[in-house]
């Protein structure tokens, strides 16, 4: 088996002696090259070589970042064959470069050694947090020739793994993203989320959303999850659409109101268990195949955690099986 480790070395708990010892240890089960990243898109400039070299296995280390980097590069080349129907239309399809999926040849599987500060994609699939153990882990379900296939998100040419948003959210993203060399610490999230409440870098633009088989709904914030964990305050998890999984079609949870009330409601009732929320302020589906969400102005715009930029109108497709990944 040829594989690759991307490392990122600027990563929160990346260090160059977990580096050399992940290096070893896969050193003895696969033929291993080792790439450390330079810079924002290397990660899936690496992963899009790899896939068209025909290599079976990328390993990403680092945070949700360079997993998202490898996903996008793993599958920068395909296409989904089969696209669920737009809200309201017929089926499309998805161009990725041109193609079918089965005529531009297997996808290299992921595998990843969590190296950030959330890591909310690894939790997810209950890999460890803690990069010693991901390793054995790894390493164990490679002796075992043990993977599970994977759906993921596709938004605006982006494939996301856990978590894309348009308003609140994706604000909070920006801010995070200005203090770049601090530790993305929960407090660090807190803080930037009660800025972005009370000061909205765009205001706070009209949303709509069209969902299959629904009459549009009017919102200020929406959150569209691919799993369940949206995301983690620490150690605790953040739960928004507790009957999404990797297995389902995708979660929406939006807010047509952002009263103070409101908010405290569903941030409280999300930190504190994973029953599904109810709220005359609150717009949520599970399973869907497609989501379209339409601003009246332009909104910022995120994907896993990065800031993508500002859109006005963004399409988000559930993609099934799109992945295999080693766990």
């Amino acid at each position: 088996m040829r594989a690759i480790l991307v490392v990122n070395p600027q990563a929160t708990s990346t260090t160059a002696g977990g580096r050399d010892v992940l290096a070893h240890a896969l050193a003895s089960q696969v033929k291993l090259d080792v790439v450390e990243t330079d810079y924002r898109g290397h990660a899936m400039a690496v992963a899009r070589s790899a896939a068209r070299d025909g290599i079976d296995l990328v390993v990403a280390h680092g945070g949700d970042g360079t997993v998202n980097e490898v996903v996008n590069g793993l599958l920068a080349d395909a296409v989904t064959s089969a696209a669920p129907p737009r809200a309201g239309g017929s089926a499309t399809r998805i161009p990725r470069g041109g193609g079918d999926p089965a005529q531009v040849g297997p996808v290299p599987a992921l595998g990843v050694v969590p190296g950030g500060s959330a890591n909310v994609f690894a939790r997810a699939l209950g890999i460890s947090h803690d990069p010693v153990e991901a390793t054995h882990q790894l390493l164990h379900a490679l002796e075992n020739d043990r993977s599970r296939r994977v759906g993921l998100g596709l938004a605006d040419g982006h494939w996301f793994t856990f978590n894309a948003g348009l308003g609140w959210d994706a604000d909070v993203v920006g801010r995070v993203a200005k203090r770049r060399g601090k530790q993305t610490t929960a407090g660090l999230y807190l803080r930037a989320a009660v800025r972005s409440y009370f000061r909205p870098p765009l205001g706070r633009p009209a949303l709509t959303i069209r969902v299959p088989g629904e009459e549009p709904a009017e919102a200020l914030t929406a959150f569209v999850s691919n799993t369940d964990p949206w995301s983690y305050l620490g150690e605790r998890a953040v739960h928004l659409n507790p009957g999404c999984s990797f297995e389902t079609g995708l979660g929406l949870f939006a807010l047509n109101g952002l009263g103070l009330p409101t908010v405290f409601k569903h941030v409280r009732h999300a930190l504190a268990t994973k029953s599904n929320q109810r709220g005359r302020r609150l717009v949520r589906h599970d399973d869907l195949p497609m989501i379209r969400i339409d601003a009246a102005e332009p909104v910022n715009f995120q994907v896993d955690g990065d800031l993508v930029g500002q859109r006005t109108r963004v399409e988000f497709f559930s993609v099934p099986n799109a992945l295999t990944v080693i766990v």
